[in-house]
């Protein structure tokens, strides 16, 4: 590299660092200012006062000292006049702020001779306006929630009866309220370039019973009470029909023994009955009835001791009870006993 080359390449560099610094200190000595997005803003130049032997007032914008408004010779000569204004006293007025326009302003007043009257530099930073904070509150927990929906770097403040109570560099903040104290609050959003409130009284329901809680309360313990009422009359009238089943089983079952052993004595009667058993099953004949002899021949005398009538025994007590239904039959009379002539001479016509 030629010795000219390195010389130009030296110079350039110390100019570019010297340039800096003064931007540098420039921007460190400049008063701050804030602007809200979206709204007019003025550059008001403090301590100075527009005179007649003001010759030249100049506005340049950046580090690159673009003019952007100019009044020289009691005249306006240079102004962007859709984004900016210059005002007699030499103030800039900057119309609908956007993002764009937050930068470094310089401003340069000279007499009528030339001379440096005022140099101001203004360090335009611009900010979204807070928007009105939200107010929301837990009667349970008793905590108060305070927040912030848009804005730029927003701060919130909460207070009661002019106290602060609570405050914060973030977009919410909450705050648990005794119920001692006044319920009316009062919480406030704002930043550099705009402020807003909100004032609530909270109120909470006290801890007593609706009409329509009560209301249905009863009609539930009723239609509960009916309810039991049916289950308990419906158990007890189906106890009452399986006892009287089982009762109605019972006597059926008891009339079906007692008719078994009835059925079972007339069997057992035969072994103590006589030995005749026509006598005792037939009844006997009637008074004065007298009964025929046989049609075959007579037998001799010794034989007919055997036909003669013996003595009936009396039938068993169980059978008579058993057999005899009504009123009592009449017993027949006892007739003498005839001569054996005469028996026999009765006999023998009849077998002639």
């Amino acid at each position: 590299m030629s010795l000219p080359c390195k010389i130009v390449a030296s110079f350039l560099l110390i100019f570019n660092i010297s340039s800096k610094g003064a931007i540098s200190k420039d921007v460190r000595n400049a008063l701050e200012v804030w602007g809200a997005l979206g709204q007019d803003i003025n550059l008001d130049i403090p301590d100075f006062q527009m005179s007649t032997d003001i010759d030249d007032i100049k506005w340049e914008k950046g580090s690159g000292k673009k003019k952007i408004a100019q009044f020289r010779k009691k005249k306006f000569t240079f102004e962007e006049k859709d984004a900016y204004k210059l005002l007699e006293n030499g103030t800039l007025k900057i119309k609908h702020l956007k993002m764009d326009d937050q930068n470094t302003y310089k401003v340069s007043i000279y007499d009528s001779e030339g001379k440096s009257v005022l140099e101001e530099t203004f360090d335009l930073k611009i900010l979204e306006r807070v928007s009105k904070p939200v107010i929301s509150w837990t009667c349970v927990n008793k905590i108060l929630t305070c927040k912030v929906m848009n804005g730029t770097d927003p701060e919130l403040n909460l207070y009661q009866n002019g106290s602060n109570l609570s405050k914060g560099s973030q977009r919410v903040i909450t705050y648990k309220w005794t119920p001692r104290l006044s319920r009316k609050f009062n919480c406030t959003a704002s930043n550099k370039v705009s402020e807003e409130y909100r004032v609530v009284d909270v109120s909470c329901p006290e801890k007593r019973l609706d009409i329509y809680l009560i209301v249905g309360i009863c009609g539930g313990g009723s239609l509960l009470m009916v309810f039991v009422a049916l289950l308990v009359f419906y158990i007890s009238k189906r106890k009452k029909q399986s006892r009287r089943r089982n009762d109605e089983e019972l006597e059926i079952r008891a009339h079906r023994v007692a008719n078994e052993e009835r059925s079972r004595k007339p069997h057992q009667i035969p072994a103590s009955t006589p030995q005749n058993p026509a006598a005792s099953q037939h009844p006997p004949p009637p008074p004065g009835h007298r009964s025929q002899a046989p049609s075959h021949r007579p037998l001799p005398p010794g034989h007919r001791v055997q036909h003669q009538p013996q003595k009936r025994p009396p039938a068993p007590s169980g059978t008579q009870v058993h057999q005899q239904k009504g009123p009592p039959l009449p017993r027949p009379r006892v007739q003498p006993k005839p001569p054996h002539g005469a028996a026999e001479n009765s006999v023998s016509p009849s077998s002639n």
